[in-house]
């Protein structure tokens, strides 16, 4: 009789039964006096003189008109740095002990993001919600005896100048309370290897050894996690190994693209929860099965500002205007894509982290992500964005019986001097006919996208499609960044960097 689990199921089962319905709005409004009040003293808020904020009438207009956007450029070269100088009480109060390290989907350098213990104490709020949020999914009580497997980057945090620093997830790992550590899997030893492969061979070893009931992790690696523990054990699937596996808990990219063959590795039913973990903070989590939306954490130290979505308020680089309009919780539509800001904890200012999302349910606070403000092709007019460009590979999934569980794009002139968007299809079926998945893309996009049927009628000449192996695309994800961790293919490719890729992918 799985007591423990009983046990575990019974106390968040009551939890939810003295926990009331978020007020959202209410909830960040509190989270911004909180934040400006913690802050006042610091430089920043003596520079911009949130006391004087704090005493307005309308402090979220007042905060939005006194305080510019940032994005990490900015904030760094104008703030941050100072930290990395030895001062403190810069942009948040104290001390810090960790930075974390983004590559993102940018590239070799890392973005460097203060991690203060207020945002540590943030994460582990927000977790727990995570986790009281379970009896909406009606697991069964055994469930909650599992061990989970967490497949980040390394726990083993390097130092620089008096602080540890790496991606958030090896953060997060490392600061695991005492009493979770016996069901968190891989373990602090593997979870230390730096080398992604001899992480993933040392979890193969051993992958007889546990029982996992639930995943955690970014899609791309899981699945070549998933895949080498069936090669290594000679599996039909991984329930052969892992015949408890019931959750998977996703972040850090849209699953959509990854869904065929995610559930293709499988051997029963896997509940698929989304969650939104950024260097930045624990952004949202999906709270209940009946949709794939997630819920902002409105009351753990973020306090979330919305840009509508539209070429005329980004640069080309992917930064905002300034004088691009804002809106906070209470006036947000739904059918609008916004570009997510945030403050927070971390010290953060009404900071572009980059995604874009859309609003499902204004009053439960639930979005969805729709893609990065960077990945946003407007080339002649096509405007088309990653959640456009996600739903043409599902599209193109049913329609060649394939997986695109990889894809990359450029706008740019072919031979003939017009302009084409040149695609590549990780596909597991490499002997697809490009010519007719080329029509069958853009068909789709034009029938998705007004815009981008504009276009197509217009300035831009057609689609040009090549299909390479999956492994391409973390081939060269190892070669510029790394494997594993938080690391995340590029969807949409600046022609430099392209020139680049197509010179990878011919090499290979």
């Amino acid at each position: 009789m799985a007591i423990l689990g009983n046990i575990i199921k019974g106390i968040i089962d009551l939890q939810g039964v003295f926990t009331s319905e978020v007020n959202h709005v209410e909830a960040q409004h509190n989270v911004l006096k909180d934040l400006l009040n913690k802050a006042k003293h610091t430089q920043f808020g003596e520079h911009y003189n949130f006391e004087s904020i704090l005493k307005s009438d309308n402090i979220e207009k007042a905060f939005a008109k006194a305080v510019p956007y940032f994005d990490y450029n900015r904030i760094n070269d104008a703030w941050w740095h100072k930290l990395h100088e030895g001062e403190t009480n810069v942009t948040w109060p104290g001390d810090l002990s960790y930075f974390a390290l983004s590559s993102g989907t940018t590239g070799k350098t890392s973005k460097r993001i203060p991690v203060t213990d207020d945002m540590v104490e943030a994460i582990r709020k927000s977790g727990i919600k995570q986790v009281l949020a379970l009896k909406n999914f009606d697991f069964p009580a055994d469930f909650f005896e599992k061990e989970i497997m967490m497949l980040g980057s390394s726990t083993d945090l390097e130092e620089n100048n008096e602080f540890l620093e790496g991606e958030i997830s090896g953060i997060s790992a490392s600061n695991i309370p005492f009493w979770f550590k016996s069901y968190y899997k891989p373990g602090e030893a593997i979870a230390k290897i730096d080398d992604w492969d001899a992480r993933v061979q040392r979890i193969a070893e051993n992958a007889k050894k546990w029982d996992i009931g639930a995943l955690s992790g970014i899609p791309s690696w899981i699945e070549l996690m998933l895949q080498k523990v069936i090669d290594y054990h000679n599996l039909d699937t991984i329930h052969d190994i892992w015949p408890n596996l019931k959750v998977y808990t996703s972040g850090g990219v849209a699953f959509g693209p990854y869904e065929k063959s995610f559930h293709a590795l499988m051997g029963k039913p896997v509940t698929v929860i989304d969650t939104y973990l950024a260097s930045e903070g624990y952004m949202a989590t999906q709270i209940r099965p009946e949709t794939d939306a997630m819920q902002l954490n409105t009351e753990h130290g973020i306090y979330f500002e919305f840009v509508p979505f539209k070429p005329e308020y980004i640069n080309p680089d992917g930064s905002l205007k300034q004088e691009a309009p804002v809106v906070s919780l209470q006036n947000v539509e739904l059918e609008q894509d916004y570009v997510l800001i945030i403050s927070a904890v971390s010290g953060a200012w009404r900071y572009l982290i980059g995604d874009t999302i859309e609003f499902t349910n204004i009053e439960r606070a639930e979005i969805k992500i729709t893609g990065r403000t960077k990945f946003f092709l407007n080339t002649v007019g096509s405007q088309l964005s990653v959640n456009k460009m996600d739903a043409a590979m599902k599209g193109l999934e049913e329609q060649f019986s394939t997986k695109i569980t990889e894809y990359t794009i450029c706008a740019k002139r072919g031979e003939d001097g017009e302009f084409y968007h040149f695609w590549y299809l990780g596909a597991a079926d490499e002997n697809l006919d490009e010519t007719n998945v080329a029509n069958a893309l853009d068909d789709l996009l034009i029938e998705a996208n007004k815009n981008y049927k504009v276009a197509r009628s217009k300035a831009l000449k057609g689609v040009k499609v090549k299909c390479v192996a999956p492994e391409v695309f973390h081939d060269w994800n190892a070669e510029n960044k790394k494997k594993g961790g938080q690391v995340k293919m590029e969807r949409v490719m600046a022609e430099d960097k392209f020139e680049a890729w197509e010179a990878f992918v011919a090499a290979c």
